[in-house]
């Protein structure tokens, strides 16, 4: 078991995994660009695009690329001067680090060699998206970016359109047109879906109906900038109870009380399954 006390005194350095705006440069907060000129180095996933956003605000902390293609080579070295007491903010090119961008390796590790990892709130796609589509909000299943393999998509696909709750994907718009025609194919054209564009941007735009709907209108419109997709969940078709007799529903009780259940067990079981009280059961049962 281990217990973080995020800002308690200690020896090693700490990693920040400091959020960036997703478009719109003012989305960063107070908190965000007071620690980035706070600590001793920034790993950024691009270190030309976080330049920028550090020039904007007038930021002259040293940085440290940290991406994908060289997770391996620097989490030793970032580890070593967090070990040496080096205060270390990790950045994406945007929004929240480890949310389909890097990080989340070099959080284990850090976890891994009981360093401190302090999250700072801020903005993130997905959940922009989400508040703003009219679709259900909670809960919701966040995916990313479907896989581009395509037994491993139409797994994805399979398992993603049988969730109760509301799906959240992101898509580039290359890819938008083919994924929303398997988003048919799997979901059906009638599921509700939101697709949220150019968030932040003087482009924003967000594009609400079905499935088949939004295939049409990218008929006719060529897609344009970064995408949040938000699906709304698969509704089950309701089960057809069937009525039984009363000597049934004892007959069910007797039955698991006979496989080991003990009764209050057996009733609960039964009435969860005719989607009846408990206390129906319970009177029916013992003849009251």
């Amino acid at each position: 078991m281990q217990i973080q006390k995020s800002f308690a005194a200690a020896d090693k350095g700490t990693l920040f995994l400091v959020p960036t705006p997703i478009g719109n440069l003012d989305d960063m907060t107070m908190r965000s660009i007071k620690t980035l000129q706070e600590v001793d180095l920034i790993a950024a996933e691009d270190t030309r695009n976080t330049g920028k956003l550090l020039a904007y605000f007038k930021i002259e902390t040293p940085q440290i690329s940290f991406h994908e293609h060289n997770t391996q080579q620097r989490i030793p070295e970032l580890l070593a001067k967090l070990a040496a007491g080096v205060s270390i903010a990790q950045v994406s090119d945007a929004g929240m680090p480890s949310i389909s961008d890097p990080g989340k390796e070099l959080v284990k590790a850090a976890v891994a060699a009981d360093i401190a990892v302090v999250p700072l709130p801020g903005a993130n796609a997905g959940l922009t998206a989400l508040i703003a589509s009219g679709i259900e909000p909670q809960p919701f299943y966040f995916y990313g970016f479907l896989p581009r393999k395509n037994k491993e998509l139409q797994i994805a696909l399979q398992q993603l359109a049988q969730r109760p709750e509301t799906v959240i994907l992101y898509e580039s718009p290359h890819h938008l047109q083919r994924t929303l025609a398997d988003l048919a194919t799997a979901f059906g054209e009638e599921r509700s879906i939101c697709l949220g564009r150019e968030l932040t941007k003087l482009h924003e735009s967000f594009e609400r109906g079905t499935i088949g709907e939004l295939i049409s209108w990218y008929t006719e419109h060529d897609p344009r900038g970064e995408y949040v997709i938000v699906i709304s969940g698969h509704v089950a078709e309701p089960t057809e109870l069937v009525e039984l007799s009363d000597q049934d529903i004892i007959a069910k009780v007797t039955a698991l009380i006979d496989q080991g259940k003990k009764p209050n067990a057996a009733i609960k079981m039964v009435a969860q399954e005719l989607q009846r009280s408990r206390q129906d059961i319970y009177a029916l049962y013992h003849q009251l």
